[in-house]
């Protein structure tokens, strides 16, 4: 491999702020919820939806996010933690082999996607009494935009690392853990292929919700998120190390692809069948 060809990554870990360290990654966490309440704020109005409803849909959210990443990330990927320190699995510390704050490390995307719809199910029974496929075909707006911060987040990080490559795009990462990679060689930006994608998912959604007549279809812009993020999703996985234990690893696909695959499946039907639904106001 030709090492010549390669952008060197070695950023800070954040922003120093006196004693206190500011990290990217959390960082990309509060812009993107930030982003969300605003967008949610602009859907809402143009729906004549009741803005009060936004701060209990916001709460609703950062806890489905939270505890269905981290939740998705020790189910799928590191099951061994109930048993050797169940409480690293819900709170942002391990305590062995020694006490450590490690923040909210370790969130797996699908684990957050089921998280929000069981959490906007309660959401919308106790506020909204709509459709959920109302809520669900806009709360993923500001998902898709959210999405491409978490993977700028994790390209800070140096996290979630691409497979190694000499093509001139290619990074070393020189902060990549050496213990779970191995040799520190050039890699594919794995999270910049997939927060572009993500990136070019939301601008559609937009145009979608804003200039078409597909959202009186419910479950229509529903379904097209989940066939166009998970395919992203698939699709990059092909350029990825292995993420923690790969338990599901078959067919030469990965714990990624085999669990992305039912989402764009359900997304599939959602999107066939919506011509059934057609939406009409309260």
């Amino acid at each position: 491999m030709n090492q010549l060809l390669h952008i060197i990554w070695d950023p800070s870990i954040g922003i120093q702020i006196g004693s206190f360290t500011l990290r990217y990654y959390s960082l990309m966490y509060v812009i993107a919820f930030s982003m969300g309440f605003y967008l949610m704020s602009k859907i809402f109005k143009k729906d004549n939806e009741d803005q009060k409803l936004l701060d209990p849909l916001f709460i609703y959210m950062f806890l489905a996010v939270i505890i269905g990443a981290r939740l998705g990330h020790v189910l799928f990927y590191q099951k061994e933690l109930f048993i050797e320190d169940p409480l690293a699995v819900f709170l942002p510390f391990r305590t062995k082999p020694e006490f450590q704050f490690t923040g909210f490390s370790g969130l797996a995307s699908h684990g957050a996607a089921i998280g929000i719809v069981i959490s906007l199910y309660f959401y919308n029974k106790k506020y909204l009494k709509r459709n959920l496929l109302w809520i669900l075909d806009r709360i993923v707006i500001p998902v898709a935009i959210g999405g491409m911060f978490v993977r700028l987040g994790n390209f800070f990080n140096s996290e979630i690392l691409g497979k190694p490559s000499d093509l001139p795009w290619s990074v070393l990462f020189m902060q990549q853990d050496v213990h779970e990679y191995g040799e520190r060689v050039s890699r594919h930006p794995a999270q910049l292929y997939e927060a572009f994608g993500y990136l070019i998912l939301f601008f559609s959604l937009v145009f979608i919700y804003f200039k078409t007549n597909k959202k009186k279809f419910l479950g229509w812009i529903f379904g097209y998120f989940l066939i166009v993020l998970f395919g992203i999703r698939f699709i990059v996985e092909f350029f990825k190390e292995p993420q923690g234990e790969e338990y599901i690893n078959w067919f030469g696909l990965n714990t990624g692809q085999w669990l992305s695959i039912p989402f764009i499946l359900v997304g599939i039907y959602i999107l066939l069948t919506s011509k059934n639904r057609i939406y009409s106001s309260k």
